[in-house]
């Protein structure tokens, strides 16, 4: 079944509500390897990342349309390591984009004013020289879907996260106020408009319920430049620390779980990891991990 078929038939609720998201996704990921590459360069990082994985034709198909989303959340720099790296974003849009797909869409719901978040983090520019389709966030594109999570039931999303063959979740890592770390589980609240503050009620179930939901093809992690302390936002050079660091793979939960490491944090401590390994989501535990590792 295609991936746009599968959401869609779940988010519009024409299957059965006890059919749990993650049970479709959990098939494609264990022991799936994951990549974790250091060195000076973000684009060679990702690129060899993704061919640790065993390249991107593994995971996007020829014709696919591709969806790329990174954190374009702030109106900061790339230095200051509040989005996503841009060259890391390019990297990941070219690289689809060779494998064959037909269309690779770039886009985010930023808390700043998205045409300033956009071009200052650098991101609109270098996805669009890589050949990206940079969308900013139409609210005539929102639609309420069922989200079928333990506790987030239904939400609005922009359909181009819905109407989609494939999507790769593109986050920086950082440190963030209320659930200690940003990352890939925590990204897909950009693929989401409403007054989204409600969410932080709940804010770990939230996360762990919107990445069964949303089921990325392929998390790549950007831990080139990490936001250490003062996140999300940030702001001072003083908070970035340089780890040249990516780590992707199928499973979100692994590469969050490895991405706490860069803050000597471990996965058990954080709640959102607790909750998506005890949904049997993914791995948090490193020796149970199948991890290649290289330093370019």
């Amino acid at each position: 079944m295609k991936r746009r078929t599968f959401i869609k038939d779940l988010a519009w609720g024409s299957l059965v509500v006890s059919l749990r998201p993650w049970s479709w996704a959990q098939s494609a990921t264990p022991g799936s390897p994951i990549a974790v590459v250091q060195g000076d360069s973000p684009g060679q990082l990702v690129t060899t990342a993704v061919n640790l994985l065993g390249g991107m034709s593994k995971f996007i198909s020829r014709g696919d349309v591709v969806v790329v989303k990174p954190n374009i959340g702030w109106d900061r720099t790339p230095k200051q390591a509040a989005c996503t790296n841009p060259e890391v974003v390019a990297t990941v849009v070219k690289l689809a984009l060779e494998a064959g797909a037909k269309e690779v869409k770039v886009l985010d719901n930023p808390c700043n004013p998205a045409r300033r978040t956009y071009a200052r983090s650098g991101i609109a520019k270098a996805a669009k020289a890589a050949g990206a389709k940079v969308l900013f966030p139409n609210p005539h594109r929102l639609k309420k879907v069922s989200i079928h999570g333990e506790w987030l039931k239904e939400w609005e999303v922009y359909t181009e996260f819905i109407e989609t063959d494939k999507i790769i979740n593109v986050p920086i890592a950082k440190h963030h106020s209320l659930s200690r770390l940003t990352m890939g589980m925590k990204n897909w609240l950009g693929a989401l408009g409403g007054n989204r503050n409600q969410l932080h009620q709940k804010l770990d179930q939230a996360m762990v319920d919107l990445a069964a939901f949303f089921k990325p093809t392929l998390t790549i992690l950007d831990g080139y430049r990490i936001l250490w302390r003062n996140g999300p936002q940030g702001g001072r050079l003083s908070d970035v620390k340089l780890a040249k660091t990516v780590i992707a793979g199928q499973d979100y939960v692994a590469v969050d779980a490895l991405g706490a490491g860069l803050f000597e944090i471990k996965p058990e401590e954080l709640g959102f990891l607790r909750l998506a390994y005890q949904n049997k989501q993914g791995e948090i535990h490193r020796e149970k991990m199948n991890i290649v590792e290289k330093k370019i």
